[in-house]
């Protein structure tokens, strides 16, 4: 006897136990057919939007496709556009250096000197007509430059002298580039007088202003000059 609740009942019997297993086997299948389609449902109603991303991105991968032009490129070059590329930077960088040439040229010509300075800032003088011994007065940029072919007697002289008893000591060959030609600005150093040529107690120049003394080399040799 089977107690079910608080009641009896008999056995099964042999001829009832078959139809019991298949009962049982059949409520199984029924709820794992149940579970299964519980899943899928809530896996399609969770997230629709997802298989609907996936669907529509198969179908873009699947219709659109990118055009190849590699068959119509040089064999040289593997970007298409590199040629192009080149074309333009070294446009742009001729553009730039024609500009940059023209700003830099505008900018040194307004800071060069003018004509009629330049003119001024040249003098010729043929050498050949001063005699030896004899001085010249030239005006260079509005000062006066004196120009005096020396004799062999005065080269001598000028190399004897004893650059210890100058002011200013300086040997004659680092004042002249070449010893018969002495070349100099005709100012004092002084007060910027004009000094006289062939005078004062050396034989060179005399500076009326102070009493400035020059030797042959335009040495100082006795005054009140700065050097």
């Amino acid at each position: 006897m089977v107690a079910v609740q608080g009641k009896t009942r008999p056995p099964h019997t042999q001829a009832e136990m078959p139809s019991l297993v298949a009962k049982s086997a059949l409520r199984a299948a029924l709820r794992s057919r149940c579970a299964v389609t519980g899943s899928r449902f809530l896996a399609t109603h969770q997230n629709p939007a997802s298989e609907q991303q996936q669907s529509v991105r198969e179908d873009y991968q699947e219709s659109t496709k990118i055009p190849d032009f590699s068959k119509y490129r040089t064999k040289q070059s593997v970007d298409g556009s590199r040629s192009f590329s080149y074309f333009m930077s070294g446009t742009l960088g001729l553009i730039a250096a024609a500009g940059a040439q023209a700003t830099v040229s505008d900018f040194l010509a307004n800071m060069s000197a003018s004509a009629d300075v330049l003119a001024l800032a040249k003098v010729e003088l043929d050498l050949a007509k001063i005699p030896e011994g004899k001085n010249v007065i030239i005006k260079w940029r509005g000062k006066p430059v004196f120009i005096r072919h020396r004799t062999a007697d005065e080269i001598e002289e000028a190399n004897n002298i004893d650059v210890s008893s100058l002011r200013d000591p300086q040997k004659d060959e680092e004042r002249v580039k070449k010893p018969e030609w002495l070349v100099m600005l005709g100012v004092c150093t002084h007060l910027g007088c004009v000094p006289i040529g062939e005078a004062g107690e050396y034989g060179g120049w005399f500076c009326p202003c102070h009493g400035s003394h020059y030797d042959i080399c335009t040495s100082i040799s006795m005054s009140c000059c700065a050097g």
